[in-house]
């Protein structure tokens, strides 16, 4: 059975015996002491046997009865990890290359210890075993390179224990964590719903749960997400974008399927999950692909894959949703991102800006690490840092989530062994939570606003299209759907963008939102109902997104994004006339907000003719201070009636 337990909590022990079962052949007794010397050909003979279990209990006495003798605990500690049972094998070659002087036919020893140590964070034991493996091994041999590195390791995870970056994630508390594995958690862009990956036992199948979270903080139980999305196969990694309306998991060995493992995506229609479809031969391989991560708006996908072409193992893949509803050919994110080791779990923040992932290809704490990494521009991004202790630690971390706010993290670790637990991938993995460290958080922090979109008539949920503009480069940086039953929609906002959103749907007049987020103003969310007007003679709406200086009427760059937007709907409508209205407070003279006025309109007026928009269908007015929206009591009141509108005539 194929799981999608994250490779990095799944250790692939190699069988023992092809492990190495006993210490190098001596080339002198280790002791003239006959009782000694018969325990040890003794144990010896056991372990060639393979009757491992005899061979460790007569080396125990050995060790008990001569405890100055090292060479006893390196064979016990070599048969200790044949059998996997490492703690002990590692305690087993501490004790025993402790007891010994530097011995060139010891490297292999050396080394084993090193990587036992290292296993379980044990540094400085680490580093000195390594050392000593340099200094006895062969200029020549095939380890030297994963020493130095491993050196690395241990003098970045000493510093990084010395100065943690913030307080030890904390368990999530019941009803969490009541399966004996949970992991690959993430969140709504509201924090409402918790979605994870849950596997009651380790022979079973996984499943997607959601948990949703009460206004006071506390948590639901975890249901299954669906029955369209939970099958007798298995289902997990999944991520959710941030309006929670579309789900793209990994699921294996389905029917019909393009490789051993795929990608699936699933929509949301008020409360029913719709059946999942693969995602393609555009995205999927016919290698392993899981561990997808959406952007907020559900339309850029990150994902881990081993197909070929790649830079390592593992490595991290792109692909975006185009207009016309097709997945661009998955990319290779490349350098610095992707390493020539195992590149896993991308999460990319709700503000699009931070990605996180893990990684054994960079210098760390040993194992897979947490990274975090910036995009710079277009198909490139920043040097990825590692995020430190405590999020990183001695063991492979498997994933993380940092909510939108960049105030609460989630991750999944496994669990202390057990007793009779030997093996990692048996150990019980769980959810935690933490705090977000500020050097750890997202580049940008995000907010959201909320609502639904309604027939401005009939007050009827509607579907529209909910489009988000940053309106100093004019790009399209989110686009997501209205609820076709309930109208609900969400979009993900960043601090220090000024953004313009529209509300659109066929045969309504488009609605013209602005948010400014450029100064350091309040960033809450906001709970915000659209209702469109139909396109119908008489029917009007204020242009948000129109920007002049004062007491000026020649329009600012920034506004080119609104301006476009009427250009579409005038082609879309090719036998609608508008006329284009101008308003002002009432500070000034009557006369000359009337003259502004007039110039603002014609200055809209201009820009629409002089982009093909034919000039018979368009007409511009000034109203001056004449029809105000509020009474002009107030500087938000003064602001509102400062405006160009445009009405169907």
């Amino acid at each position: 059975m194929r799981l999608l337990l994250p490779a990095s909590l799944v250790v692939l022990l190699s069988c023992g015996m092809l492990l190495p079962l006993a210490a190098p052949a001596q080339t002198k007794p280790i002791t003239t002491n006959t009782k000694a010397r018969n325990l040890w050909e003794k144990a010896q003979a056991q372990a060639k046997d393979r009757d491992f279990t005899k061979a460790i209990e007569t080396l125990t006495q050995l060790n008990q009865k001569f405890p100055s003798l090292g060479e006893p605990y390196l064979l016990k500690g070599s048969l200790l990890k044949a059998m996997g049972d490492n703690r002990p094998a590692f305690e087993a070659y501490r004790m025993g290359i402790s007891k010994i002087p530097l011995d060139p036919t010891r490297a292999s020893d050396y080394y084993a210890l090193g990587e036992l140590a290292m296993s379980f964070g044990e540094y400085a034991t680490a580093a000195d075993s390594y050392r000593k493996y340099l200094k006895t091994a062969p200029k020549s041999n095939r380890n030297g390179p994963r020493v130095q590195r491993q050196l690395l390791n241990c003098e970045f995870a000493q510093k990084a224990m010395a100065s943690p970056t913030g307080p030890q994630p904390e368990r999530l508390g019941e009803p969490l964590n009541t399966f004996r594995f949970q992991y690959f958690p993430a969140l709504t862009a509201d924090s409402r719903f918790l979605l994870f990956t849950g596997r009651p036992a380790a022979d079973s199948g996984e499943d997607l749960f959601i948990s949703r979270f009460a206004k006071e903080g506390t948590i639901g139980a975890p249901v299954p997400i669906s029955p369209a999305i939970n099958t007798p196969y298995n289902e997990g990694a999944g991520t959710i974008a941030g309006d929670g309306k579309t789900l793209v998991f990994a699921s294996c060995d389905r029917p019909n399927s393009v490789g051993n493992c795929d990608l699936y995506i699933s929509r949301r229609t008020g409360n029913s999950w719709s059946k999942p479809q693969n995602l393609g031969r555009n995205v999927n391989s016919p290698e392993w692909d899981s561990q997808p991560t959406l952007s907020a708006d559900g339309r850029t996908l990150y994902f881990t894959s081993t197909r070929r072409g790649g830079r390592g193992q593992e490595d991290i893949y792109v692909t975006t949703l185009g207009a016309d509803g097709n997945w661009s050919p998955a990319r290779n994110l490349g350098e610095p991102v992707n390493t020539s080791g195992k590149d896993m779990a991308p999460f990319i923040h709700a503000s699009g800006t931070t990605l996180y992932y893990v990684t054994d290809g960079l210098v760390g704490m040993g194992g897979l690490d947490v990274y975090r990494c910036e995009q710079q521009a277009a198909n490139k991004w920043s040097i990825p840092q590692n995020l430190g202790y405590p999020l990183n630690t001695f063991e492979n971390e498997a994933s993380l989530f940092i909510s939108s706010d960049n105030r609460r993290g989630f991750c999944s670790r496994s669990r202390a062994a057990e007793a009779g637990v030997k093996q990692e991938r048996d150990r019980p993995v769980e959810l935690f939570s933490f705090e977000v460290p500020q050097a750890v958080r997202a580049r940008e922090t995000s907010t959201y606003t909320q609502g639904r979109v309604f027939d401005a008539i009939t007050k009827k949920p509607i579907a529209a299209d909910v489009q988000l503009y940053d309106l100093n480069t004019d790009e399209l940086v989110q686009y997501v759907a209205s609820d076709s039953e309930n109208g609900e929609y969400t979009v993900v906002l960043n601090e220090g963008r000024q953004y313009a959103m529209y509300a659109a749907a066929n045969k309504y007049l488009m609605k013209s939102l602005s948010f400014d987020y450029s100064d350091k103003r309040a960033f809450d969310p906001l709970t915000l109902d659209i209702y469109l007007e139909p396109v119908r003679s008489g029917r009007s709406i204020v242009l948000n997104n129109l920007f002049f200086d004062t007491n000026q009427f020649e329009l600012k760059p920034k506004s080119r994004t609104e301006l476009n937007r009427l250009i579409a709907f005038m082609k879309q409508y090719p036998d609608v006339q508008v006329e284009i209205s101008g308003h002002t407070d009432d500070v000034g003279s009557d006369e000359d907000n009337l003259t502004l006025s007039q110039n603002r309109a014609k200055a809209v007026y201009s820009y629409l003719v002089g982009q093909g928009v034919k000039a018979p269908r368009l007409r511009f007015r000034g109203y001056g201070e004449t029809k105000p929206l509020n009474p002009n009591d107030s500087d938000q009141h003064r602001q509102q009636n400062r405006r160009i509108e445009f009405r169907i005539l």
